[in-house]
């Protein structure tokens, strides 16, 4: 006994020694543990409820070209304690208000040998951790390279996680269920092909990670916000369960180029034994800067409608011309070419869906394809591809203009940019002042294909600062973004609210490119929306792609109704009716919902959550009373009753209800619905069942 109580001594010891600071959340659910190993390397660990969820996991940068990297060697200078709480107001969001409150700890440390100073910043949330490094003003440390960050995340178990193959290029992938230590055996089968992709390692995946503990403990791993840095993924030694961050390089290798001061963007962990928690955490928001544009009554929430599914179902195409075998702007004739006839982006045609839109209440009309240069704008690494101002001969941009106003429309501009990031910015300024005389307040940016300059990757630091670059130029025209193949979001939206959509993982287009699965949209809002919404593009109606293009055999793998639900469970302030507008005439009244159905919020409620197998959420309208639940489900038929409890409890309410039909099912009747009615108020409770790949929508009125 006395053995034991010696060597418990002598390990309180070593980590007192070792300068162990404690920083507990505001609710004291968790506690960080920060500490020197005896070789002065940076540790940390974090407890939830008493429970070790990330073990002791090391931090550090390796530099390029340097004798001594940020690792080792370290002594803690001082520590800084600070709290924080504060409720800010959101520009659109998934509520009117967040609050900001987390305990911080700043840990100086200095580098003994080089005398150079970091500081690893932490602040932990009710939620979880987030941290990051900071590089002060000094001598010893001005400009430096990145060879790799090597923060840590140990692991207390071989979880459950839903991951996607870590790529430089991509997100477009289905997500996979596997426990850790079957990552690398299933990476190859998870892998599918993409216009730009280049993976690193068979263990590595990409954030945000959602994993799931034996004892039903949810683990969440992500960054945010990422300025002048590299996208971070995450690279598993498979045999000590221990996750290491892995940058994406440059073309020359590197990981990074920083000039101190300056930081890194946050690490972030979210725990909880209840699901719904991930869901409802701002925590990535809350780390990232408050907003910088003064007045942002500019910015506004929308819905909208557009040339696209057509094109990507193949009904329709982008380019004008089959006349021509390459393209050079200025020099190419346009007016001598004889027109494909399937070019979508027709005066003609954006006039009937202007119509469209004026007549069922959307605010704007997407139009791609319209610009010259699509007859060989993929693949060819062309640098000067389009230049976003010159329309095809069948598109008058001035009576678009004129006729969308007259209908009280707005346009929406699409940029492609075939992932010529250079010549992007060569036009930028030219072709923003085109859309702000054009009346175009909105753009959708695309980066298809690899990148120029040659080498680098979407998601390396110079293209970083590339989209950047674009959404700070985007405000000077009061001009909102949906940015699409972009990096995926690390709450960036809260400091420029005119982010307002992006693409950046596998949206409904895949649908139409053979399908993705049907449990997808269950894991999207834990992993992909964590870091800001998506312009998911839902609301197919017409399941079998051979009846829009008889030379497209795939399946939209989900029901009608479950792309109804997608309009509360997919979070965006930027929502499209994807399909074709005689598809939506078939189904007039399952189109109701997405004619009433609001972009922007007031409040949100998760009333049940399990990744990959089911998500419910209520949302209320930021101009009502009303409410809206939507509801996805996987490939297993699934009952459940919810209870209407956030109704207020003085009013009276009328739900309609968008469920599955009995014999509804994703594969072989996804059209089945019913639609019922009843009154409702805050102590009703709903049975509903949702098929395989269903789910449903309910619109509650306030009656007054």
């Amino acid at each position: 006994m006395n053995t034991i109580k010696t060597l418990l001594i002598l390990v309180a010891l070593s980590f007192l020694n070792a300068q162990a600071q404690e920083l507990q959340s505001p609710n004291g659910k968790f506690v960080m543990y920060f500490a020197l190993l005896n070789d002065g390397t940076p540790t940390y660990q974090l407890n939830y409820l008493n429970k070790e969820i990330i073990k002791k996991s090391k931090l550090g940068l390796e530099l390029q070209n340097d004798s001594q990297s940020l690792l080792n060697d370290f002594t803690v200078v001082k520590t800084t304690p600070a709290t924080f709480n504060e409720t800010w107001k959101t520009v659109w969001g998934e509520e009117t208000e967040i609050q900001n409150h987390y305990n911080e700890l700043a840990v100086l440390l200095k580098q003994n040998k080089t005398e150079r100073e970091i500081i690893i910043r932490f602040r932990l949330f009710d939620e979880g951790l987030g941290f990051r490094y900071e590089f002060p003003q000094q001598k010893n440390l001005v400009y430096f390279t990145i060879k790799e960050e090597r923060t840590e995340f140990a692991m207390t178990g071989d979880h459950t996680a839903f991951w996607i193959p870590g790529d430089y290029d991509t997100q477009e992938y289905d997500y996979t269920e596997s426990k850790l230590s079957e990552i690398r055996g299933l990476f190859q089968t998870a892998l599918t092909t993409n216009a730009s992709q280049e993976q690193f390692s068979e263990t590595g995946v990409q954030t945000s990670l959602m994993m799931k503990a034996a004892d039903g403990l949810y683990l969440n791993i992500h960054e945010a916000a990422l300025i002048d840095y590299s996208c971070m993924h995450l690279n598993l030694d498979d045999k000590n369960l221990v996750f290491q961050s892995h940058l994406t390089p440059d073309a020359q290798g590197n990981k990074g180029h920083l000039q101190a001061p300056c930081v890194s963007p946050w690490r972030t962990i979210m725990a909880s034994y209840d699901a719904r928690d991930i869901l409802a955490s701002r925590m990535t928001l809350n780390l990232n800067e408050p907003c910088k544009i003064e007045d942002t009554s500019w910015i506004k929430p929308v819905k909208y409608v557009g040339v696209w599914w057509e094109m990507i179902t193949g009904k329709s195409s982008w380019s004008y011309t089959n006349d021509f075998p390459s393209i050079q702007l200025g020099i190419t004739d346009y007016s001598k070419a004889k027109p494909n006839g399937t070019h979508g982006a027709t005066t003609k045609h954006v006039k009937e869906l202007i119509d469209f839109a004026a007549l069922h209440g959307f605010d704007g009309v997407l139009v791609e394809g319209w610009n010259q240069g699509w007859e060989d704008w993929f693949g060819q690494s062309k640098d000067y591809v389009f230049d976003f101002v010159s329309p095809y001969p069948d598109f008058d941009v001035e009576g678009i203009h004129e006729y969308a106003k007259s209908k009280g429309v707005k346009m929406i501009m699409h940029h492609e940019t075939s992932g010529s990031a250079r010549n992007y910015e060569r036009h930028l300024d030219k072709a923003f002042q085109f859309m702000n005389t054009h009346g175009y307040e909105a753009v959708k940016t695309g980066y298809v294909g690899d990148m120029l300059p040659r080498g680098e990757h979407h998601y390396s630091q110079w293209i970083l600062n590339h989209y950047q670059y674009v959404i700070e130029k985007a405000v000077d025209y009061k001009i909102m973004v949906n940015a699409h193949e972009a990096v995926r979001p690390t709450g960036i939206c809260r400091t420029y609210p005119n982010m307002i959509g992006n693409e950046s993982a596998r949206g409904t287009e895949f649908q139409a490119f053979g399908g993705s699965k049907p449990n997808h949209t269950t894991i999207l809002p834990f992993t992909r929306l964590i870091g800001g919404p998506m312009d998911y593009t839902p609301g197919v109606f017409e399941m079998d792609i051979s009846k829009v293009n008889p030379n497209n055999d795939s399946h939209v793998n989900t029901t009608l109704t479950n792309q109804l639900g997608l309009y509360v469970v997919m979070y965006s302030p930027l929502q499209m009716a994807a399909d074709l507008p005689e598809n939506y005439n078939r189904f007039l009244d399952a189109f109701q919902f997405i004619k009433d159905v609001p972009v922007a919020w007031s409040t949100s409620k998760y009333l049940e959550a399990e990744p990959g197998y089911y998500i419910t959420i209520a949302r209320k309208d930021k101009n009502s009373n009303n409410w809206f639940v939507g509801n996805n489900n996987g490939v297993n038929p699934r009952t459940a009753t919810i209870s209407l409890d956030f109704l207020d409890k003085d009013k009276k309410y009328e739900a309609t209800i968008y469920a599955d039909a009995k014999n509804a099912d994703y594969k072989t009747n996804p059209q089945a619905y019913t639609i019922t009615k009843q009154k409702v108020t805050h102590k009703s409770k709903l049975k509903m069942t949702s098929a395989a790949g269903g789910g449903y929508a309910i619109s509650i009125v306030e009656i007054k």
